[in-house]
This record gives C-alpha cells, sequence and structure tokens, in this order.
C-alpha cells in the first residue's frame, strides 16, 4: 500500500502580507534592507525597531526623524 502523499500549504497570501508589514530586527537581510531604503544604518534600524516596535511604517517613521 503507498503512502498518501500530502502536501502542506506553509503561508497563506494574508501571512505574506502580514510579514510584509513588519520589520524583523533579528534578521540582517531585513535590517540591511531597511537600512538601505532609509538611508540609515543597520545599527540605527536595529535601534528604532527596539524602540517603537516592528510594525515597518513606524519603524521609518522613526528614522525619517533622524533619531
Amino acid at each position: 500500500m503507498a503512502a498518501k502523499k500530502t502536501t502542506k500549504k506553509t503561508t497563506t497570501a494574508r501571512g505574506r502580507k502580514q510579514d510584509r508589514a513588519r520589520v524583523a530586527g533579528g534578521q540582517d537581510y531585513e535590517v540591511a534592507y531597511e537600512a538601505k531604503k532609509t538611508g540609515r544604518s543597520a545599527p540605527a534600524v536595529k535601534k528604532a525597531v527596539k524602540k517603537v516596535g516592528n510594525v515597518r511604517k513606524t519603524v521609518e517613521k522613526k528614522l525619517a526623524k533622524k533619531g
């Protein structure tokens, strides 16, 4: 008897959209992307994520204030 093969959908479209709305401060590629996008340093991005949370809009707003 052959084993039944199941496919598991790991991420829904909604999940991907929610993921894009966040900045993962522990993921170097996300920090580097945000740093390049805003013209700030990676440590500045990490500091902003720690201070205001991981919502991309608020992080970008914090970085735009230069402080």
